[in-house]
């Protein structure tokens, strides 16, 4: 979901209000917010392109510091301003890296260029489970008491394989989606897309999959529901083709 925008207020409320207003609440409230036709993302990078090709510099940092708060990391501004260079300009790329270079910093205290604020949950450590993932992902306790939940990363095509989640009493999962798209299936039903604020409840026994969209980065949360005896049941990864269809 995109942030509420309020820069033509900002910046505009007195002297152009209705500038301001349309800015604000159709740009950016609902043009912006029509994930389902174009994941903010998208509209990121295509509105970067935008500014960098018409050469309109203050207004494309500002859609660098939108799209790195929507996922486009630094490697993909860099190599889209690299790409743009031979259609719009040689010079307008000499002019946009140290803009690039102004909103990202040097970044070195990421992990293989994961987004530092895809949402307020740490990114932690490279996946110990990844042999059952397709692509990179990356795992954070938040609380290990109580109710184990975790935080899991996904890279823009990560995916889970299919697994059960087994108790003798109780037992299953619960997702919470917290930052960019995904998608979460069962065994002999249509994938579901996921978005942040949506709630996924996995029942103990259910055969599964969850993971990021092709383009975006994806988190949730975790929770396993307390149960007897509870285990995972790691299966057979989600085929390429069955994947691709997701759209």
């Amino acid at each position: 979901m995109a942030k509420k925008q309020t820069a033509g207020r900002d910046n505009l409320g007195r002297l152009a209000p209705k500038f301001a207003e349309l800015n604000d609440d159709v740009l950016f409230g609902e043009v912006w917010a029509r994930e389902k036709e174009l994941s903010p993302r998208d509209r990121s990078m295509i509105t970067i392109a935008a500014l960098f090709s018409a050469g309109l510099y203050p207004q494309l940092k500002a859609h660098l510091a939108i799209g790195k708060d929507h996922g486009v990391t630094k490697q993909e501004a860099v190599e889209l301003v690299t790409h743009l260079a031979f259609y719009c300009g040689w010079p307008k790329a000499w002019s946009t890296f140290p803009l690039i270079q102004e909103v990202y910093g040097d970044e070195e205290s990421e992990l293989d260029g994961v987004p530092s604020n895809l949402s307020a949950f740490p990114v932690g450590e490279k996946n110990p489970y990844g042999q059952y993932f397709i692509g990179q992902s990356y795992l954070a306790p938040l609380s290990t008491e109580q109710v184990p939940v975790f935080n899991v990363t996904f890279e823009p095509g990560c995916r889970n394989n299919w697994h059960i989640h087994h108790a003798s009493e109780g037992g299953g999962q619960m997702l919470i989606c917290v930052s960019g798209r995904g998608w979460y299936q069962e065994w002999g039903k249509e994938a579901r897309e996921l978005h942040p604020g949506d709630v996924v409840n996995i029942p103990e026994g259910v055969k599964h999959w969850h993971g990021a969209a092709a383009d975006s980065w994806f988190q949730h949360l975790a929770i396993e529901v307390p149960g007897k005896d509870g285990r995972a049941d790691w299966l057979e990864p989600v085929d390429d083709e069955q994947y691709e269809k997701l759209k």
